[in-house]
């Protein structure tokens, strides 16, 4: 993971060496070589996530930065929300690696003292899906695009409320592969522990309006960010309203900067009238030469 930036591009390779100074230990080495199931582990994967989609900004900035457009909002999913912070201005790199640190070492504890899991479910209403929460005591945890949602709990109460989701229309229920029952009640601990966190920590104010997960509204103030970051562990992403927030504000083209294309692909299910670039890997940051429109 990340190792292709490393070695093509010096800003690149100096991301994951400030990561590795800002966390006391070779997060780098972990990327680069494993053991993989040690990568997955949240506490690993949150800091490697924040640290490798940094690294894809300093490349594309050090390669054609000038191509880069100054954005008029930034946006993230769940753990994206902190490399947007990053972009917008309100914390740097070697906090964020660290507040992205905690949080999954935070998120990891909550999973153990309250087990749980995640649910895909595909083809169905959102409302209708409320519902079928409520009943099971279950939860609404992404709302990514028309028809794909995502909801967190029990493993016990997730089985009855696809077995309910499918009985009353959803084509399909697909377990995720997580470790805890993220964006629900049931990470209330992690809420405890990054307050206590964020405490101590300095913010900006942010230089370009972050579109809060949890609200699908605009954070302009340091406070609000906060706050935001301690509603995110136990509500749901609202992602698809976050992008319908932007698109009605004026937003035609999102450039999504990180590995994978998977914001890209539900930006284009909620608007195929946008336009979407993604800035992933040496490839793409290679051929990336800027935006018009």
């Amino acid at each position: 993971m990340g190792g292709d930036l490393y070695s093509s591009f010096p800003a690149a390779k100096t991301v994951f060496t400030r990561a590795d100074e800002a966390l006391g230990f070779s997060l780098s080495r972990l990327c680069f070589e494993g053991p993989e199931v040690e990568l997955r582990q949240t506490i690993n994967a949150q800091p490697a996530l924040v640290t490798a989609s940094l690294a894809c900004l300093e490349a594309v900035r050090e390669l054609n930065g000038s191509a880069l457009p100054p954005p008029v909002f930034v946006a993230g999913h769940s753990l994206g929300e902190y490399t947007a912070l990053v972009v917008a201005g309100v914390v740097d790199f070697a906090t964020v690696v660290y507040l992205a640190r905690e949080r999954g070492r935070l998120m990891h504890e909550a999973g153990l003292a309250s087990p749980g899991g995640m649910v895909a479910v595909i083809g169905f209403d959102e409302a209708e899906l409320v519902a079928v929460c409520r009943e099971t005591d279950t939860w609404l945890a992404n709302a990514n695009c028309p028809n794909q949602m995502v909801i967190s709990g029990t493993r016990e109460n997730l089985a009855k409320a696809s077995e309910l989701a499918r009985d009353r229309g959803a084509k399909r229920t697909v377990s995720l592969s997580v470790s805890a029952a993220f964006h629900t009640p049931l990470m209330q601990s992690a809420v405890d522990g990054m307050a206590r966190v964020l405490e101590s920590v300095p913010f900006n104010d942010p230089a370009v309006p972050v579109v809060a997960n949890t609200t699908a509204e605009p954070l302009t103030s340091a406070a609000e960010v906060k706050a935001e970051l301690l509603r995110q562990l136990c509500q749901g992403v609202r992602w698809q309203r976050s992008v319908e927030y932007m698109i009605d504000s004026g937003v035609d083209i999102f450039i999504e900067i990180g590995p994978g294309e998977v914001l890209s692909g539900l930006i284009k299910r909620i608007n195929r009238d946008v336009r979407t670039v993604n800035i992933g890997d040496v490839p793409a940051i290679e051929g990336y030469r800027g935006v018009s429109g």
